[in-house]
């Protein structure tokens, strides 16, 4: 049985790990902290107390175009976790609320009838953002240079209204990729629309999890795929090097070893890691992601969730019957040195402008995430330097949302370079093997 070394218990050294032992693949995974799912986890909201109540580092979802994301909850048995939900809401400030949800027509105009219903935006910005719309399928495949600029460029010539680009370009592309427009490539932003809105009637539906992230990623899932040993509190500090391979890897006291290895850390860490490999990290910068968790006494929406228009806030999403919410800023610079005390209040006087129940309310507790190393920042130009699985050590690999996934950084890009990851190994210890799904057509 040949061995397998795994450094990372995100989402990319999950799905490697999974695939490598369904392939018959012995494997350790080697996770520093106490619990896994790497920015998409949950912990106790009192680290003294690992009993006591769990929350979710941020509100993580997906889409059902994210095939190999669901692919990797059916390895662990826990696909019914998810739930999804068919209809987006909308809110303004002043609480008028629209709806987005699919109809009779058939892709891409399954969105017509609600669409056109949409009060947010005026008859001539909605008919500005199909035509982007159309112009996104028919531009997708032929244009050469959607790397090179930003969304915002390509949305100024199409002619996007100002109004129309905050309140629905920027209001979902922001969520979807954590970045502002005038700073993502167009490439990822087209991929969101057309995978997401357009390629298929079905695509868009929101899953959310039905139970805190770290609970997806349970021991007993892995127990369905068994060959996997997860090592926790086992941070690995450096690659051993012998004769240009890879020999092993440093804990703190002892050196283990393995036929194949995978780094699955975040770029930042790969200089300290791997420092033979040389590898230039440059190109490579944060965005942040802040969440914002809220108890009330009371409740205040009986909506699911929201994406709230026009504000600092994006997100609201219901966790408790209306009195636990958690907040989602993403891309969120405004954020990342504000005092934790300003941004409750920030969360709050906004709460009070699209749900007028926040103003009555008591806040009983509050707690603020700030993920200030979240995602790698999307720019223009980057694409280039995203770094394909195989490295130039025949026994190394690299897995991460950042490496060269065919995704931006989110679950499904973090799953796909697992399974790009675990397919170099096969191929490299002679018997290739597929993992990877393909996007919808």
């Amino acid at each position: 049985m040949p061995t397998a070394i795994v450094i990372g218990g995100g989402l990319a050294g999950l799905s490697t790990a999974a695939a490598l032992g369904s392939a018959g693949f012995k494997v350790d995974l080697y996770e520093s902290r106490p619990f896994l799912g790497g920015r998409a986890t949950s912990y106790p909201l009192n680290a003294a107390d690992e009993a006591g109540e769990t929350i979710d580092n941020c509100q993580h979802i997906l889409l059902r175009c994210c095939a190999n994301l669901l692919d990797f909850y059916k390895r662990l048995n826990v696909v019914d976790r998810i739930q999804f939900h068919r209809v987006f809401y909308f809110i303004e400030p002043g609480g008028h609320t629209s709806t987005l949800s699919a109809g009779r027509f058939p892709k891409p105009f399954h969105f017509t009838e609600s669409f056109l219903r949409l009060t947010f935006l005026s008859l001539r910005e909605k008919l500005a953002v199909s035509r982007g719309l159309l112009a996104i399928q028919r531009e997708r495949l032929s244009r050469q240079d959607l790397d090179r600029i930003t969304m915002l460029d390509w949305l100024r010539e199409k002619r996007q209204p100002q109004r129309a680009i905050d309140r629905f370009w920027n209001q979902v592309l922001v969520s979807a990729i954590n970045e502002e427009v005038g700073r993502m490539a167009a490439l990822h932003a087209f991929q969101v629309f057309w995978l997401g809105f357009l390629a298929s009637t079905q695509s868009y539906q929101m899953g959310i999890p039905a139970v805190p992230l770290g609970q997806l990623y349970g021991s007993d899932a892995w127990k369905r795929i068994g060959n996997v040993q997860l090592r926790m509190r086992s941070p690995v500090e450096q690659l051993v090097m012998d004769y240009g391979r890879v020999s092993g890897v440093r804990l703190h006291d002892e050196v283990r070893s393995a036929d194949y290895y995978v780094s699955a850390v975040p770029f930042e860490r790969i200089p300290a890691l791997a420092p033979d490999l040389e590898m230039d990290m440059a190109p490579f910068t944060h965005s942040p992601i802040t969440g914002i968790h809220l108890w009330f006494d009371r409740s205040i929406t009986q909506l699911p969730h929201a994406t709230l228009l026009d504000r600092t806030i994006q997100w609201m999403f219901n966790k408790d019957r209306g009195r636990y919410l958690q907040l989602v800023v993403s891309a969120s610079r405004s954020l990342t040195e504000m005092p934790r005390n300003d941004v409750i209040a920030l969360a709050i006087r906004e709460l009070g402008e699209f749900f007028p129940a926040a103003r009555e309310a008591k806040l009983e507790k509050a707690h603020v995430v700030k993920e200030v190393r979240a995602t790698f920042s999307a720019r223009p130009g980057l694409e280039t330097h995203r770094p394909f699985p195989e490295t130039r050590f025949p026994n190394l690999f690299l897995a991460g949302d950042w490496t060269r996934s065919g995704w931006p950084a989110t679950m499904e890009g973090a799953v796909r370079s697992g399974y790009l990851a675990a397919e170099a190994v096969t191929k490299a210890a002679g018997a290739p093997k597929k993992f990877l799904l393909p996007d919808i057509a």
